[in-house]
Formats: C-alpha cells, structure tokens, sequence
C-alpha cells in the first residue's frame, strides 16, 4: 500500500512538472510572436504613407531600361527636342571652334511607365533616376570635345508616361567661321542633333516649340559680351547614307554678330586719325625739308601701331579679314605719300646745274595740267618769291650794274689810258656780264622747274586725296551694309 502511495505522489509530481515546462515553453513562444509581430509592424509603417516609395516600386517592377518603350515594336518614338542659348564662351577663329552653354529640353513617352493616380494618393508625376530609365541616344554631330556640364541625375516623369529630360550644357562644336567683315562679322553655327543609332522607324525627332517662338527667344540669353544673339532657326531633314536605313535630324542655326564698338575705337579711329593727319601734311610747302620728316614721323608712327594691333587681329589659315586689307592699302598709301613728296622736293629743290626743264614737261605741267585741273598759276609766282626772293632782286641788281658799266665805262681815248689796261678792263666787263647771264639763266631755269613742282604738287595731291576719299566710301559702305545685315 505504501509502495502504491508513492507510486501514485510521483505521478502526480511527474504530472505537475510536465505541465509547468509546456506552460513556460507555450509562454516563450507567444512573446517571439509578439516580439516579431511588434517588429515587423513597426517596419512596415516608416513606408506606411510612403505613396512615392510604393510609386516607384510599381514602376521599377520588371522594367527594362535596354529596351525602347514601346508596346508594339512597329511604333517609332517620337523625342520632342527644344533649345536655348545662354550665354556665348568662346569664339575661336583660328580654330574654328565655337564654345556655348545651352539648355536643352527633350521629351518623350515611355509606355511602360503608365500609372492611375487614383491608386497613388493623386500623385501625377514623379522623378526617377536617369539611370533607371530609357533615354534616346541623341546626339550633337559637331561636337569636338567634352564641355564641363553639370550631371543632372534625374528625369520627371508622368502619371501618361511623358518623360522629361533637361538639362544645360556646354557645348564646344566645331563651326565654319568667316572672318573677312571683322569686326562687323555675323556667324553662323550649326548644332545638329540625330539619333547616333536608331533609324527614323525606332527614333523620330521634332520640335517642342514652334520655330517662330524658338527664333526669337532670347530670354536666358546673357546679353553683356562681345557677341549677341540674333536668332535660332531650325531645319528638320530626314538622310541616307546607304539608301537603305533612314535617319531624322534636327538642326539648329544659331546666328550671332559681334559687337563692332570696341574694335572701332581701338583699331579703326587711330587709322583713320593717322591717314588724315597724312592729308594735312600736303598744306606743308614741298620746298621745305619739314614735310619730308612729318610724312616719315606718320609712316614709323603707323608701323608701330600695325604691330601693337596685330594680335588683335584674328588670324587663320583660309582668308585675311577685310580690316587687315585696309590696314597695309593704308600703309601703301603712306608710302606712295611720302614718295610723292620726296619727288616734288627734288623738283622744287634749287641747284646750279638743274638742266632745262623739257619742252613735253612745259607744255603737259605748265599748259595743258592747268587748265584740265583748274589749277591757278598765280598761286606759284607767290611761292616763287617766298623761295627766290632773291632772285628778282637779283636780276634788277645786275641789270643796274650792266647799265652802269654800259653807261659808265665809255670808249677811252688814248690820251686817258694805255691801250693794255683797256683790254683788261674790257676782258673783266665781258666776264662779269657773262657770269651774270649765266646766274639769270640758271635762276631761271630754277623758276620753271618750281612751277612745275607746285603744279605736279596739286595734281598729285588731289589724285591722292580723291583715292583716299574712294577707298574710305566703299569701305565705309560694306561695312554699314554688313552692319544692317
């Protein structure tokens, strides 16, 4: 019996114990229960209104940026491209490249990209990386190296699928620049932007605004350098290589001018300042050793500004602007100038052994050049007695002398003088009269080869005068024309 007793306190013991291990045990696992359930709901909530998270999510679900966004394949993409200038960097004559910082605007739709926005809280566009999206491959042809542009790392996308990627850009493009009107020169560059790879049938391009509104937008346009922006013009075309596969393009013409004022004062006034002091230095009498050294002084003048002016000018390989033509006709002109007065000096300049002046001279200078010029002649007796003052005078002094000595020195008698100092006397008469008769013919002979000086003088002149005047209309008139254009 007692043996039974105890058989029967162990079970029960047994009984209790077992069931405290199940109870303790059930009790741990219920609070891992609660434990992951209070962990997992507060997991869940960070992203509980997440609407964007939940967004992308859907739309990064099985999407393949690889592949063109179309449902059926025989549709083309239409990439809606747009363009605005904002400011001009660089315009490199001598390289002919041309270095812009644009913005630039392309759209298109992307099918796989469609929501409701009812099931997203209304939200109707959102941005996603450009790294997890399609984009076309468009590119600019004329592009010769990398610009520093800023990564813009996102496109906006719709609640229809219309995509929208903007971003600026500096673009430095190879561009056929015409210096010849510097610096009232007008360039035209052209950016063309195609698809490097898809035919027209995968990739089409057109414009997302009208030409005329993309023509004459300037409003970002920084308006404070050397050039300004006259207009873009854009050209669609669709081209061939081989004549089997089709490409579109889009290109645009932006035109721009230079602003001709600073070239003006620098380079064109001191020219012209030069040429017209040039012109004045015909009023110096050409008997005088001071215009010879004025025309030289405005020859070294204007070499030294030829060399001071000469990195200003744009240089390049295929041509010479039309203001460094007119800078070497100048330098001609000064040199034809000064060789002119230096003719005209030799001319009017007295010597004692001038022969006479040609019969062909006489009667083209100093008759027929007259009256075809409507040159007065009484202008040169003025000059002539300026230079040989002396002459006149000494022409009546001699005259005075040989009437003296005529008058004075009568035939002798043998009773005044021996005949041998007679002849003497005779013999220094005829020398002294000889000798006179000579002064007056080479002072003569002086006088006509001034007349003709002075006359050559005033016929050159304004031979020279009329050149510069012609040269300086026509220049002045392409210049204005190219201006207005």
């Amino acid at each position: 019996m007692k043996h039974l007793e105890l058989s029967e306190d162990c079970h029960q013991e047994c009984g209790h114990f077992f069931f405290k291990s199940r109870f303790y045990s059930e009790l741990q696992t219920l609070n891992e229960d609660q434990v992951f359930k209070s962990s997992s709901s507060s997991s869940s909530g960070r992203f509980a209104n997440a609407t964007l998270v939940r967004l992308s999510e859907f739309l990064s679900s099985g999407y393949k940026k690889g592949v063109r966004p179309v449902k059926d394949w025989r549709t083309s993409t239409i990439v809606a491209i747009d363009l605005m200038v904002y400011s001009i960097l660089n315009v490199d004559e001598k390289n002919q490249v041309l270095t812009t910082y644009v913005w630039y605007r392309q759209s298109w739709t992307d099918e796989f990209l469609v929501w409701n926005p009812e099931d997203f809280d209304e939200v109707k566009q959102v941005s996603l990386p450009t790294a997890n999206v399609w984009v076309p491959d468009i590119l600019i042809n004329e592009f010769v190296d990398v610009g520093k542009s800023p990564d813009i790392p996102y496109v906006y996308v719709t609640h229809d699928g219309l995509v929208r990627n903007y971003k600026p850009i500096q673009v430095v493009t190879a561009c056929t620049l015409n210096i010849y009107n510097f610096p009232f020169d007008v360039q035209k560059c052209s950016l063309t932007f195609q698809s490097w790879l898809h035919t027209i049938d995968d990739i089409n391009i057109t414009l997302m605004r009208s030409p005329e509104k993309l023509r004459d937008d300037k409003s970002v346009f920084m308006n404070q350098g050397e050039w300004e922006l006259l207009h873009i013009l854009s050209k669609y075309k669709i081209f061939s290589v081989d004549n089997d596969d089709y490409y579109a393009e889009m290109k645009f013409h932006v035109v721009i001018r230079r602003r001709p004022l600073f070239y003006t004062v620098n380079l064109l006034l001191p020219s012209i300042f030069l040429m017209v002091m040039d012109v004045v230095g015909f009023y110096l009498p050409p008997d005088s050793g001071e215009r010879v050294s004025f025309k030289i002084t405005l020859l070294l003048g204007y070499s030294v500004f030829l060399i001071i002016v000469s990195d200003t000018l744009p240089a390049t390989a295929i041509g010479t602007p039309l203001i460094g033509v007119y800078f070497v006709v100048c330098m001609a002109l000064l040199v034809i100038s000064l060789t002119e007065t230096v003719l005209i000096v030799r001319l009017v300049h007295k010597q004692d052994l001038q022969p006479p002046v040609p019969h062909w001279v006489k009667y083209l200078v100093l008759e027929r050049a007259p009256c075809m010029q409507l040159i007065q002649m009484s202008s040169c007796p003025a000059a002539q007695c300026t230079l040989h003052h002396t002459c006149e005078m000494g022409q009546r002094h001699s005259q005075q002398e040989r009437d003296v000595g005529m008058l004075g020195l009568r035939p002798p008698s043998s009773r005044d003088i021996n005949p041998p100092v007679m002849d003497n006397i005779l013999q220094e008469v005829t020398a002294i009269r000889g000798f006179l008769e000579k002064r007056d013919r080479c002072r003569e002979i002086a006088k006509e080869w001034l007349q003709v000086g002075y006359v050559l003088d005033v016929l050159l002149f304004r031979v020279y005068l009329v050149a510069i005047v012609a040269y300086s209309i026509t220049l002045g008139t392409l210049w204005s024309v190219w201006q207005v254009a």
